[in-house]
């Protein structure tokens, strides 16, 4: 099997620009914010470089997942139940039944993701979007720290 890497390009990190995204999500489920980040490269004036993407919470998580189907998104809430359900001997339940199993989602997806940018444009693939993962049943409010790290456009 042959691998071939592409060309390597070189670029100086000479800015870093920083917003935070305020998400209101439904309840459980999968909020796509990709137009969002996009949005914020393109006023951040962004060349190449790098996305951050940070969620300042325990109780969601953050994940790069199909954008295609939807099918996919509700699949994913039925296996991540499975993980942790609701009703498992649970030791932290001061904040309601679906608390600790959404601290479990979380910590399964993680809080940040990290994406290339190259011409201000996320390198995403073409069925990917980047969607914060609600894990409680009652809608919240969710911060989302975006950051891009790299070079202005020119």
């Amino acid at each position: 099997m042959a691998h071939k890497l592409s060309s390597i390009t070189e670029v100086a990190a000479g800015v870093v620009v920083t917003a935070t995204l305020r998400v209101d999500t439904p309840g459980a489920g999968f909020i796509d914010i990709t137009a969002e980040a996009r949005d914020f490269l393109a006023k951040a004036g962004a060349g190449d470089g790098v996305l951050l993407v940070f969620l300042r919470h325990t109780s969601a998580s953050l994940t790069i997942q199909e954008n295609a189907d939807p099918d996919v998104q509700t699949d994913l809430v039925t296996a991540l139940d499975r993980l942790a359900p609701e009703h498992a001997p649970w030791v932290h339940d001061i904040e309601g039944p679906d608390d600790m199993p959404a601290h479990v989602k979380a910590m399964l997806n993680g809080v940040s993701l990290h994406v290339p940018v190259s011409g201000g444009q996320l390198m995403l693939g073409t069925w990917q979007g980047l969607y914060v993962a609600e894990h409680r049943r009652a809608p919240h409010g969710r911060d989302v720290t975006l950051q891009f790290i790299g070079a202005k456009s020119r």
